[in-house]
Order: C-alpha cells, then sequence, then structure tokens
C-alpha cells in the first residue's frame, strides 16, 4: 500500500487537475452558447441561398455551366475544418478520419486546412497541404469565408481541381456532433420533386444568374459549416470536461477512502506498539 504521504501528494495532484478541467467546462459552455447563436442566424441565410440554387437547376435541365460540370482535373480540393487545440474528445480525429477512411480516401487531395490539428494529423498520413487557414478557425467571419471561396473557385476555374469538398462538423444539440462531408462543387441537382415555393423570381438567363450565385451559394455553405464546426468544437471540449472532472471527482473518494484506511492501519499499529510495551514493562 501507498504511503499517506504519497496518497496526500496524489489527491492534491489530481484536485488541482480537476479545478482545471472544471474552469476549462465553464469557458467552454459560454463560448457554446455565443457560437450556437451566430449558427442559428446565419441558418436562415444558408437555406435559401440553397434553395434558390436548386430552384435554378429544377426549373431548367439544359443548363450548361462549368460551376454545374466537374475540371478535367482528377484533383479534388477539400476544405478540412478542425480546431487549434485538443481537450476535446474525439471532434477532431472524427473530421480527419472523413478524409483518411471516407469516400475520398486515397484519392488525389488537395487540403485546405482550417485548424492545426486536422492539418498535423493529415500531414502526417500523407496528405498534400495546399493551404493553412488555421488562423481563421477561432473567430470566424463572412469575409474569412468569402477570401477562401475566391481561393479554391480560382483553383476550380483554372483546371486544377477538379471537384470542391468541406468536411466538417455538424451542430445538432450539445451532446450531438456529425462529421459531415459535402460536395461543394460541381452543383448537383437535389433528387427527388421540391414542392417548395421558389424563393425569387429573376429576369436574366440562368447562366449569368449562376455566374453570380454560386460563389455566394458556396461561401455561405463555407461560413456555415465554420460556425458549425465552433459550436460542434466547444460542445465537444464541454463535455470532455466535464467527464474529467467526474472522473476527478471520484479518483479523489477513491483516495480519501485509502488515505483513511492507512492512517487508521497506522494508528492501530501505534495503538498495538504501545501496548505490547507496556505488556512488556509490566
Amino acid at each position: 500500500m501507498a504511503s499517506m504521504r504519497d496518497i496526500k501528494r496524489r489527491k492534491s495532484s489530481i484536485q488541482s487537475t480537476g479545478q482545471i478541467t472544471k474552469a476549462m467546462k465553464l469557458v467552454a459552455t459560454v463560448k457554446l452558447q455565443k457560437a450556437r447563436g451566430k449558427a442559428e442566424q446565419n441558418q436562415p441565410y444558408s437555406d435559401c441561398m440553397y434553395k434558390t440554387v436548386q430552384s435554378i437547376l429544377e426549373r431548367s435541365d439544359s443548363i450548361s455551366h462549368p460551376y454545374l460540370q466537374g475540371g478535367d482535373s482528377p484533383k479534388k480540393a477539400v476544405i478540412v475544418i478542425s480546431s487549434n487545440r485538443g481537450l476535446a474528445g474525439g471532434y477532431n480525429s472524427n473530421v480527419v478520419k472523413l478524409i483518411t477512411k471516407g469516400e475520398l480516401a486515397g484519392e488525389d487531395l488537395d487540403i485546405y486546412a482550417i485548424g492545426k490539428k486536422g492539418r498535423e494529423a493529415l500531414q502526417r498520413a500523407g496528405y498534400h497541404i495546399k493551404l493553412d487557414c488555421s488562423d481563421i478557425c477561432e473567430e470566424p467571419t463572412y469575409a474569412d469565408a468569402a477570401a477562401l471561396g475566391r481561393e479554391i473557385l480560382d483553383s476550380f476555374a483554372k483546371g486544377e481541381v477538379g471537384e470542391i469538398w468541406l468536411a466538417y462538423t455538424w451542430f445538432k444539440n450539445t451532446v450531438v456532433h456529425e462529421p459531415r462531408l459535402v460536395k461543394l462543387l460541381p452543383v448537383e441537382k437535389e433528387e427527388g420533386d421540391n414542392q417548395e415555393q421558389i424563393p425569387m423570381n429573376y429576369e436574366a438567363e440562368e447562366e449569368s444568374i449562376l455566374e453570380m450565385l454560386i460563389p455566394k451559394y458556396i461561401t455561405s455553405l463555407i461560413y456555415g459549416g465554420l460556425l458549425e464546426s465552433v459550436a460542434s468544437e466547444n460542445g465537444a471540449r464541454m463535455q470532455a470536461m466535464d467527464s474529467a472532472t467526474s472522473n476527478a471527482e471520484e479518483m479523489i473518494d477513491d483516495l480519501t477512502l485509502l488515505y483513511n484506511r492507512a492512517r487508521q492501519g497506522s494508528i492501530t499499529q501505534e495503538l498495538t506498539e504501545i501496548i505490547a510495551g507496556a505488556s512488556a514493562i509490566s
């Protein structure tokens, strides 16, 4: 059995760790509320942009536009949104698995990494990091998403890549965070009959409308993915820190019981020695 001093030292160390994890949980909770609010505010715009593009594709089957057709290049550009920090459970590893074990596994990919953890994991796996945008994942803005969208669309227009994909984590609720891999370009028509009302009317030709809308459509999806990922990251970190705090409390209880037993054993031994000494004298 460990000595009382060792048990006390270990208990003190776990108490300090528990205080840190509890503080991190509170910080993650505050950040989660803020990130979830931004994601909910952006959702109507993203939904409207998606429905508008789908309505144009539905109204005409003869539209011919580069954004609707895959390029000749076998390369695929993939935007991978992870985080700059760990201690968030399986949040980062689940996104990386979308690339390493998903439908794009083994493909010739250009990775646009948003988040150091995803970038480092994919670099170790041998993937080519085309661009590192890790500085925008903490506080993403629409301007950041627009700049990244222009960069990737330029590569698509030049024929450097034939498809554009987005890997991010969709925030369903505080407990459920779903990794998703979504094709951004070429834009595909949604299967099934769309009975919803067309969001807007337009008079120009479909090709010119798509030329204007698709960059905004891509930007809205990237920005939405960033907001959803930030909310998912903080939700995952809050859960991980809550579990760590609970585990620390359980370990402290076990060590307290172990310390009391060791202390009781020490007192019993001292009493036995005193009685034995007194008996020997008498």
